[in-house]
């Protein structure tokens, strides 16, 4: 099996990819900077463009490559009496050449380093590897700029191991001519800081509401207000975790998840164990990871309104506000939360590294919520 015949690293499963995404919704403030920076010939060889998970970079980062390519070679066409006109924005006509080649991965100009297959090539590799860079360097030596700019993306830096990453690190310090490199980065703490202090970093910031009910026009259509409302609170203004948010039927999840909650410090062992097996067997991995996250997701509300005195004020959940006032009603029990949130995020990890029965392990995390539920009350 080849890379092509395997689903796409870097697309979120039910959205479109960011190469075939040609509007950015709520990122003006890092797009402007970018253009500021072409337009003053400050344009740097190295790019960061960083933020939340799905929140838009690698959108972002198409949306540059395809603009530094179809830049003519001399930079700003020329406007009124000769004078340099600069652009206002990275968009690109649907119809552009440029665009429509990117769109089926045949622009010659723009590279992509990504995930690609592993030993036995039956499914993603877990990082990005070295022969990926190694294959990305011959690409490149067998293609020709023609005196127009070459722009690389690397979708996501921090999936890297450490030989690819100091692979990638030599094309950055030794940059190939009128060529740009746009690195997608999640978590930019995983990165060595030699290639971090090569870039200018791009910060990209969540979404806000009315952003995000935009952003999920299509995705949500068929959601109520409040179920938009949710979706945008449980995702953190990500478009990206949005949809995975609705791909897995998350609103549910949360939902039977509050049940839970709604039981303590009497744990409701029935809703408990249901909810345990929902996520539990072969095939349900996705489902697990969500509710995991979720359950991180609570006991921070949970921590948080302790801190502040009051439930948030959008709710993920129409029980959501009445169950977290009962839970955390003062800083006390905020801190109580605050240490379960840490403690039992990791035990569920470390479970789920070495094997231990799905089921339990979620289970588990469910009594320790009963414990500190009882500890709060007491």
């Amino acid at each position: 099996m080849s890379a092509e015949d395997l689903p796409e690293p870097d697309r979120v499963e039910g959205a479109a990819h960011p190469r075939e995404t040609l509007t950015l919704i709520g990122q003006e403030a890092a797009e402007t900077a970018f253009l500021d920076a072409f337009g003053a010939d400050r344009l740097h060889h190295g790019w960061l463009l960083t933020g939340p998970e799905g929140v838009g970079k690698a959108t972002l980062a198409w949306r540059i490559a395809r603009f530094l390519v179809a830049q003519p070679a001399g930079g700003a066409e020329d406007g009124l009496f000769g004078a340099p006109e600069l652009p206002r924005t990275l968009a690109l006509p649907e119809d552009h050449p440029v665009v429509r080649r990117s769109l089926v991965l045949s622009e010659p100009s723009i590279f992509l380093l990504r995930r690609g297959t592993n030993e036995k090539g039956d499914r993603r590799a877990a990082e990005i590897l070295v022969g990926e860079v190694r294959a990305l360097k011959r690409r490149m030596a067998l293609s020709s700029a023609d005196g127009g700019r070459r722009v690389i993306i690397v979708d996501a830096a921090d999936e890297m191991n450490v030989s690819a990453a100091n692979a990638l690190l030599k094309l950055l310090e030794e940059p190939p001519a009128n060529t740009v490199l746009l690195l997608v980065c999640h978590r930019p703490a995983r990165l060595l800081p030699t290639i971090r202090s090569r870039c200018r970093e791009l910060r990209l910031a969540p979404l806000s509401p009315a952003q995000m009910t935009e952003a999920l026009a299509d995705a949500a259509a068929d959601l109520s207000p409040q179920e938009i409302e949710a979706v945008t609170e449980l995702s953190a203004g990500s478009v990206g975790a949005a949809l995975r948010l609705l791909n897995l039927n998350g609103l549910t999840l949360y939902g039977r998840l509050i049940e839970v909650l709604a039981s303590l410090p009497d744990l409701d062992r029935p809703r408990a164990l249901a909810l345990s097996e929902a996520v539990a067997g072969r095939g349900r991995e996705a489902e697990l990871d969500l509710l995991l996250g979720l359950a991180d997701i609570a006991l921070s509300r949970l921590a948080r309104a302790g801190v502040a005195g009051h439930p948030p004020e959008r709710a993920a959940h129409p029980e959501e506000p009445r169950v977290i006032g009962r839970l955390a009603p003062d800083a006390r029990a905020g801190r109580a939360w605050a240490d379960i949130a840490q403690s039992a995020s990791d035990r569920a990890r470390r479970g789920r590294s070495v094997n231990i029965d799905t089921a339990s392990l979620v289970f588990d995390m469910l009594t320790r919520m009963r414990e500190t539920a009882a500890s709060v009350a007491a």
